[in-house]
């Protein structure tokens, strides 16, 4: 349902959905706005969004707090785009026979999380937990009203116990895992913010302590998340983490730099919402995500981002792009590692198990002989670099100008020196013809 993405991008337009929902149209205000200090216009919104955009019926209790759907939806697709772009192998887009499976920490009310996951992508599944039995049981409720208790399983968690349970769930390995939590120290952090106004609006709905406070916040519950995913490891391929709070994202970044974890992705959330929110999102294994998926935040210092997985450059504007494309497949077809190239795409794929480009690596193709240089040309056991070469027109400072422009993106591995020199040996062949 890549139709999701355009949605909320300007905004709810409350008339027309009005206009498609009577229970909705009973709430708007006669200037056509919505009342967001009124808890039943708010969980009306929410309801009349999930059926109308996502076919999706829901119950909200009264008493929990109601989530809003455009921000809970962009969380979900930079997952997607999260996945999608680190999956490996020769294409980087979205596999429609992947199946994935997440966990969902501190579902809430009507597990909003995994309904939108499995409405957008038909080969989702979720494991969803929540410490609140009235959370477990609405949420359950949600699920069989939409027939998905085949794709979403909610389970009562243990306060005290891991918020990663994998052997309770049955699980050995998860794609992904997601949280929203709360954002409040203590019952008085949250009182003072409620009286200092600085609360998102869609929080009109009543939430329980449960839902809003945890001891030390947003930053203490991930931290907690790090620490078990030094134990588990690349069982879980994604860690990720809504925030509330942008100074978390620094204090966070901070903490798995000290793990030594170099690969993570941080990203901001606005589209459809006034009030803003942030993402964090690790990973211990050595696929990498798009750059603009992995440094999705303006302004932050490059300290706190990923080191950049993209490195482009223009080429001269008299270069042909046939003779671009032939010269860079003669050279990466010439190496000793596995190279394909996608003539529709203008794009080729690249996987060592070490620097293949240095004089030694030739010599060592040369003197394996025809056999052992085949074998030498097949995707290694463990991968140092991984990348993708895509050469392409773009338009150049005149109007009937074109260029050259190459792209090397770094799809896999730990090694920065590496990639920086798989670059500049791509930049020095081109440039030289």
């Amino acid at each position: 349902m890549e139709s999701a993405r355009s949605l909320y991008k300007n905004g709810i337009d409350f008339a027309a959905l009005a206009l498609q929902s009577r229970d909705f149209a009973k709430h708007l205000n006669p200037n056509g706005q919505l009342d967001f200090s009124d808890p039943a216009a708010i969980r009306q919104l929410t309801t009349t969004l999930l059926q109308q955009d996502f076919h999706l019926k829901v119950e909200i209790p009264k008493d929990r707090l109601c989530p809003p759907v455009p921000n809970r939806l962009n969380y979900i697709l930079w997952l997607q785009d999260l996945l999608d772009s680190s999956a490996g192998g020769l294409y980087e887009r979205y596999d429609q026979d992947r199946e994935v499976v997440g966990l969902d920490i501190g579902t809430g009310c009507i597990g909003i999380y995994p309904l939108l996951g499995c409405a957008t992508r038909p080969r989702w599944n979720f494991v969803a937990t929540d410490i609140d039995s009235n959370n477990i049981r609405t949420s359950q409720h949600n699920v069989a009203l939409n027939n998905l208790e085949s794709r979403i399983q909610i389970v009562h968690s243990d306060p005290n116990g891991p918020l990663f349970p994998l052997e309770k769930l049955g699980r050995q390995t998860l794609d992904f895992t997601m949280c929203n939590p709360p954002f409040y120290t203590s019952a008085e952090d949250l009182k003072k913010s409620a009286e200092q106004k600085e609360r998102d609006p869609f929080s009109a709905c009543t939430g329980v302590e449960v839902e809003m406070v945890t001891s030390g916040g947003e930053i203490a519950f991930v931290k907690k998340m790090i620490e078990e995913s030094l134990q588990l490891r690349d069982r879980i391929q994604w860690y990720t983490s809504m925030l509330g709070k942008l100074s978390s994202i620094n204090v966070l970044v901070e903490m798995l730099l000290k793990h030594e974890n170099h690969n993570f992705a941080v990203t901001e959330f606005e589209q459809g919402s006034k009030t803003k929110r942030w993402a964090i999102a690790w990973s211990w294994g050595d696929r990498r995500p798009a750059m603009n998926i992995a440094r999705g935040i303006p302004g932050c210092p490059k300290s706190h981002l990923p080191f950049p997985s993209d490195f482009t450059f223009t080429l001269p504007p008299d270069t042909s792009i046939d003779t671009a494309i032939a010269t860079i497949n003669a050279e990466l077809s010439s190496l000793p590692w596995f190279w394909s190239w996608d003539q529709a795409r203008s794009a080729g794929m690249g996987f060592a198990g070490e620097n293949v480009w240095s004089r030694f690596a030739r010599r060592k193709m040369k003197l394996a002989g025809e056999e052992g240089a085949a074998k030498l040309k097949m995707i290694p056991a463990q991968v140092a670099l991984g990348v993708r070469v895509q050469i392409r027109l773009v338009r150049g400072q005149k109007p009937d100008e074109r260029e050259v422009r190459v792209l090397v993106r770094w799809a896999q591995g730990t090694d920065t020196v590496l990639f920086e020199s798989f670059c500049g040996m791509v930049k020095r062949k081109l440039e030289s013809k």
